[in-house]
């Protein structure tokens, strides 16, 4: 396939799968395996990493004036009567936190996941199952704005979301999402808390692997993945992809606040059973 048309379909994948609770590694995997790519080499590891960037800045772009009024607030609130630790904030990086260490310490185990399409697609199985599940049987929640959560609520989101590191095809916004609906949350508020714990999480995780990519590294058994010359042609294949999807990313995380809080979560939980279905099928059958 053309690089500028593959630079497209990946960047418009990343844009459409990142926020949504079916996992966009799932589904770059898939589509990898599909199209019989090799996404392996130096400078298409770099380009994964790139775009994924790219969808990130969609998140403090969409919600730049709830970051603004945290920011003001942070650590009194709104009401004076919040700290540190009980600031919407501080729930971000306390969950972040609790998340952050344990992948950091399994990032081998996840690295080898990373590889498995039968990891995913038992994944994408159970996850869709629980998020159907949760968000049938969890109606009665109190919480409704970030505002309101509570310290535990927090921690508990974090902890979940450790799930969707170790296990690709989980998805950070589908654990995080049930997460927030069993503790009580509503569907608005776990969503949004989820986008907020998103911005730090994949930032750093996202950093991190292109560090490994551009730094030269001093261990042998590590490979430096980075790409000695940039040529004309790639920088503009690494741009398209970046633009692409920063734009399909804006444009999904408006539609799907307004999608949730109208219609709940039940409609990715059958596509992500569905998707999990086809895969199977698929590796039973050595299509993929």
């Amino acid at each position: 396939m053309n690089d500028v048309l593959l630079s497209l379909l990946l960047g418009l994948v990343e844009g459409l799968t990142e926020f949504l609770p079916v996992s966009s590694t799932a589904h770059l995997r898939i589509v990898e395996a599909l199209l019989h790519l090799d996404l392996h080499d130096a400078y298409w590891k770099m380009y994964t990493i790139v775009i994924q960037l790219g969808a990130i800045l969609a998140l403090p772009v969409y919600f730049w004036h709830r970051i603004l009024k945290f920011l003001s607030t942070f650590p009194r609130g709104e009401g004076g009567d919040r700290n540190v630790f009980t600031h919407p904030l501080g729930f971000t990086l306390i969950a972040f936190v609790i998340t952050a260490i344990p992948a950091f310490l399994l990032k081998k185990q996840i690295g080898q996941n990373l590889e498995n399409l039968w990891v995913m697609a038992w994944a994408l199985l159970i996850g869709g199952v629980i998020m159907w599940l949760v968000d049938a049987l969890c109606r009665h929640s109190l919480v409704e704005q970030m505002e309101d959560m509570t310290l535990p609520q927090a921690a508990w989101i974090g902890f979940a979301q450790i799930a969707s590191a170790v296990f690709p095809g989980t998805s950070r916004s589908m654990s995080t999402i049930a997460a927030g609906e069993i503790a009580g949350l509503t569907r608005s508020a776990a969503l949004e808390f989820s986008f907020f714990l998103s911005m730090p999480t994949m930032v750093v995780a996202t950093g991190y692997d292109l560090l490994k990519t551009i730094l030269p590294h001093r261990h042998a058994d590590t490979e430096n993945l980075a790409p000695l010359v940039m040529t004309g042609h790639n920088w503009v294949v690494l741009a398209i992809g970046f633009v692409v999807s920063f734009i399909v990313a804006l444009g999904v995380v408006a539609w799907f606040m307004n999608w949730v809080r109208a219609r709940g979560f039940g409609l990715f939980a059958i596509y992500r059973i569905a998707l999990a279905t086809v895969l199977f099928w698929l590796l039973w059958r050595g299509g993929v």
